[in-house]
């Protein structure tokens, strides 16, 4: 490691790859540090994003796609299923991937536009002068460094501690933070070309439980709870082991994954003096699904690209980096998450006789595509006692 740099990217994650790629294009001497040994290991999530979402970024590749998907099926508490295919899917449902290899093609990308990679490498401490973020005290192979940059992007995910060392409030609400659990299962009768959503407050408590193909008879099962519905009897382990036991009793279960996803609101602001927050660090996973891969890649291009502006121009303060903010903020990314918060907020504690009374009445939609937006509105149309009961939502739709 060098002792200084233009940028130091702190994560090796999508958001970070990405941020790392984009300001290395720009001519930027870029770092780019993750703490465990290797890039994409362990995964912690369900793996899945939107052809649509992926496209802006990367060409599908085989290497690191698991399933292309076809269909998405809500499954309500008493088992009525509700299908979206075809045309009105368009490019929304997508592919399941293989982060591992996912992961690692990003970096490699970072790295051959010119960024420094290096793995095992933990950021333990902002180095700090006269209230302002100089760069970073990085631990590797029992060696300590102290790397100067002009900028930190904090792509260091849900888990993020970088950027909360650096004096921002990253504090998730106990409620609004998903405990969650996931298991690979093999020997399996599923749809191999369907992602499925199952709710009930009773089964996974504001939360649901997913269902995510790898192959003909594999996938991603897994269940994420409110953080405050979690404790002794009730882990969000021990509801997915009552799933798995009801649902696929013969199942071979070949890896556990546990940790945490954020479905609060992002963070009121995203950077600081010579400080970007990107992804799941800045709080930006999909209020509803816990779904992050798009938006940390979106952010972490975009942070690269603002960054190198602000280093170009001689200014990295708080003031110069607030375009980063503005634009994710008040474009589709912010304006989605907004939505989709006050969607969770409106569904999330409905028992199981309100959930199933909207599943069963799913059954006669027309939808012509797949989105958030419109499906809510169909289901307002299909339940008017929803309008009554939800008035806020109708509002903010």
């Amino acid at each position: 490691m060098k002792e200084a740099y233009d940028v130091l990217v702190v994560g090796g994650g999508p958001g970070g790859a990405l941020a790392a790629k984009a300001a290395a294009e720009a001519g930027l001497s870029v770092l780019l540090v993750e703490k465990r040994p290797a890039i994409g290991a362990p995964v912690r999530c369900a793996e899945g994003i939107g052809k649509d979402a992926l496209a802006e970024f990367i060409e599908a590749d085989p290497k690191w796609v698991s399933t292309d998907i076809e269909r998405a099926v809500l499954v309500g508490p008493d088992g009525t299923r509700f299908t979206i295919g075809g045309e009105a899917a368009g490019g929304k449902v997508g592919y399941v991937l293989d982060r591992k290899m996912f992961d690692r093609e990003l970096v490699w990308r970072a790295a051959e536009a010119g960024a420094e990679i290096q793995v095992h490498a933990r950021a333990s401490a902002p180095i700090m002068i006269d209230g302002k973020l100089q760069g970073a005290v990085i631990h590797q192979h029992g060696k300590t460094y102290e790397v100067r940059a002009k900028v930190v992007i904090a792509a260091d995910g849900v888990e993020s501690k970088f950027a909360k060392w650096a004096g921002i409030d990253t504090t998730v609400p106990l409620w609004e933070l998903e405990t969650c659990a996931q298991y690979v299962v093999n020997d399996i009768d599923i749809d191999p070309k369907a992602n499925v959503f199952y709710v009930s407050n009773e089964a996974c408590p504001w939360g649901y439980i997913w269902i995510f193909p790898k192959g003909p008879r594999c996938a991603n099962i897994g269940i994420g709870i409110a953080g405050t519905k979690s404790g002794e009897g009730h882990r969000a382990k021990d509801y997915l082991d009552r799933y798995l036991a009801k649902e696929f009793p013969n199942g071979k279960v070949t890896e556990l994954i546990v940790g945490g996803v954020s479905v609060c609101k992002p963070l009121e602001s995203t950077v600081a003096d010579n400080l970007i927050i990107v992804g799941d660090a800045a709080r930006l996973s999909d209020p509803i699904t816990g779904g992050g891969i798009y938006n940390a890649m979106y952010t972490g291009n975009l942070a690269g690209n603002v960054a190198a502006t602000a280093i170009k121009n001689g200014d990295t303060s708080k003031n110069a980096l607030m375009i980063y903010d503005k634009t994710w903020r008040e474009g589709p990314v912010g304006k989605t998450l907004a939505r989709n918060y006050a969607v969770k907020e409106s569904f999330i504690k409905m028992d199981d006789k309100k959930l199933n009374s909207i599943v069963h009445s799913m059954s006669d939609l027309s939808i012509e595509d797949l989105s958030v937006k419109k499906l809510v509105l169909a289901i307002f149309k299909a339940n008017p006692w929803l309008a009554l009961e939800l008035p806020h939502l109708l509002k903010a739709l």
